[in-house]
Order: structure tokens, then sequence, then C-alpha cells
């Protein structure tokens, strides 16, 4: 086709298709609309473009919806930096947790060493939920999208830090009693990545889950003395609190007032909230939706493996990176370490019964093709993805 009647299958209007699918008609007239997205941090620029929130904003006011833009305070705040205002999405930023990140609801889980969860309260007076993420990969459960977005950036900075964040050390993995302070500083030694931290006056290692990539240079240094270890277990429990967390999330929300846009572009290897730029590991695939989180998450991780990583833009830190094509690993599990499988969140939110991974994937190609198709009520058992 020659590039002026192409244009209807363009991005932008393939967005346009998506959001008409998901059929925003479920949101009442003066519904307050929570648009939950990563907004980024200092020069994190990697984010999702003002230019499509703005048209999915738009879409929620024609459909009588009152929209708002939110995440955690600091990101609010700094987000001008990136191009998100008032004036370019074309609806307020307002803080998810208030301004000093205190306006909060607790929530009862009961989860290993975590007895509650410090819910932002701008969720829980939202009538509807649009989670916008953009898809990338994570350090601490190998793929950040909506599952992560609601279900660390829905709450408060004492819940992501001290409680979400270092559950994977309520497993013990170091014994004190068989440990020296001269073999704890030869395993701190023995980390490539500087990540074990020896706290000699405590008598203390502290190995972060979050940034171990499981090269098993520690494992090694240990052998003749077994006071480490490190296992699935550990960090399968991020995995799992971030299921439970989202529930906690979703419950307030209409099961008809929850959409999801997943944006795979400018796919990293790390978050957005690190706020410096990184070489894309995957190419652009394009945008997902569904109203269903479970499905969409899993289609977008399938479409992933199948594009595959892009190997010369592996960045050289990632020195134990698994590239062995045949290794049955996830190309976020080859970045971020065989124990980070970025399936088990997904799994684990399947059986807290937040949806299914039986998807249809529906590629939406052009204006004639879509507008044959019927608008998705609610979820099947095979829940639809667009994109």
């Amino acid at each position: 086709m020659h590039g002026a009647s192409n244009r209807h299958a363009s991005f932008p209007n393939k967005l346009n298709k998506i959001i008409e699918q998901l059929d925003f008609s479920t949101i009442e007239k003066n519904d307050k609309v929570a648009v939950k997205m990563h907004l980024g941090f200092e020069d994190g620029y990697q984010t999702i473009p003002v230019f499509f929130i703005r048209r999915i904003v738009k879409k929620i006011k024609e459909a009588g919806g009152w929209p708002f833009v939110t995440d955690n305070p600091t990101a609010v705040y700094n987000a001008v930096d990136r191009g998100y205002t008032a004036e370019t999405c074309g609806c307020p930023l307002i803080p998810i947790s208030g301004v000093k990140d205190g306006y909060v609801t607790s929530k009862e889980v009961n989860f290993h060493n975590v007895d509650t969860l410090e819910m932002a309260g701008v969720l829980k007076d939202a009538d509807v939920l649009v989670d916008v993420s953009h898809v990338k990969g994570h350090n601490s459960c190998g793929f950040g999208g909506a599952i992560k977005n609601i279900a660390i950036g829905g709450f408060a900075a004492k819940t992501r830090w001290n409680k979400i964040h270092g559950i994977e050390a309520s497993i013990p993995y170091w014994d004190a009693d068989k440990c020296t302070p001269e073999h704890a500083k030869k395993l701190v030694e023995s980390c490539p990545y500087k990540q074990l931290k020896y706290d000699e006056e405590k008598h203390k290692l502290n190995l972060p889950f979050g940034m171990c990539n499981q090269c098993d240079e520690c494992l090694d240094a240990d052998k003749d003395v077994g006071c480490l270890e490190y296992r699935q277990e550990h960090f399968a429990l991020f995995q799992e609190l971030m299921a439970i967390s989202t529930k906690n999330v979703l419950d307030t929300f209409d099961e008809n007032k929850r959409f999801y846009l997943n944006f795979l572009i400018d796919i990293m290897p790390w978050c957005d909230c690190w706020g410096i730029p990184f070489p894309t590991v995957v190419h652009d695939i394009g945008v997902l939706g569904s109203r269903d989180i479970v499905a969409i998450e899993q289609a977008s991780l399938d479409l992933i493996a199948k594009e595959g990583l892009i190997e010369k833009n592996i960045p050289p830190y990632y020195k134990h990176a698994n590239l062995d094509p045949k290794a049955d690993l996830h190309p976020f599990q080859r970045l971020q370490g065989r124990f980070k499988n970025p399936y088990l969140a997904v799994e684990y939110a399947e059986k807290l019964g937040l949806g299914t991974r039986q998807y249809e994937l529906v590629e939406l190609l052009s204006v004639e093709e879509t507008s044959k198709m019927d608008p998705p009520k609610g979820v099947s058992e095979r829940a639809p993805s667009f994109y």
C-alpha cells in the first residue's frame, strides 16, 4: 500500500481499535477513572509516550468518565521532566497515596513476615482502573508488566521497600553459626557484582535477592563450608506476594471496570524506576489490551519469548547472561537468572482467581477487518487479548 492509504493500520489507530474492543461502555457517567501507569524517574525517558496516554484519556472522557493519571508521589512530582503534565495528558496527575505518601488503607495478608500491606488510598477512591503498563525486564521478578505496575506501584513506599522488596529473605539463607568472619569476607569478595555485604560488627551477611542473578560464584566459594544457599523458593516469594498485593487492589474494583493495556515498546532489561536509559533488548512488538490481567501478562511474555533477545544490545554488566538457544528459559530469565521465572507471578495470579492463562490473541490489522468483530463482554474461559 502507499503511505497515504494505510494510515488506518498505524500504531495510534490500532490503539484506538484496541480500546474499542475493550469496550469502555461499562464506564458510567462521572465515574472517577484511575489511569495507573509508571511515570518513570529522573533520566528514564523510555516510558510510554504521552501521545498515547492522551489518546487513552480522550477515550475515557468520551465514555463519560473523569480520568486522572496516578503513580507514586515522587514520580508524579517530577513527571513533568518526562513530558507528563495535566495539559499534555489531558487530565490531572494525582499522587497515588497522597502528597506525603501517607494516604493508605491497610490490607491484612499474613504472608511469611508480612502482616499487612498499605494500599494507596487514591485507588480505593476510584471507580474504574485502567492499568497502562510499559513492559520491560525487572531485576527482582524478571518481568515488569501489569501485575508489577499494580502490585508494587499501588502501595505506599513503606510497603514497597520494607515489605515487598526483601520478602525473599524471610526464608533463611545464611547460617551464621557455620560462618566465620573470615569466610564471610571471602564470600563477599567472590561476588562479581559486588552485591553481597557483610556487617562484621553484627556478624550478618546480606544477600540482596533483587540484585542477584544466581551466577553461583558465592556458592562455589562456600562449597567447603555450606553456610549459604539460595533456592527457587526464595525468589518465588516476591512473585507470590506480588500476586497477593495485586488481588488486594483489584478486589476494590468491579470486574467490569478493570482494563489493561500493555505497551511492548522500548523493552529494556530493567525497570523504569531506575531513572536511567537502557538499551532495548527485545524488538518492539506493539500494544496489547485485555480485561483479564492474567491473560494479558501471559500473552506479553509469550510474545517476548517468541521474539527473543537482541543479543548485541545486552549490556556488558550482564556478565553471566545465558545465551544458549537450547536453554529452556524465557529471555528475561536468561538476563536475570534461572530462578527469576517471569511466569511465576502470572501463575500465582491465576491461582488466586484473577484471570486465566488461556488466551486468544487477536491481531487488529485494519479498520475493515476489526469492524466485523464483536467486542468482548466480561471475561470468558479463554480471555481475548488484542494487539
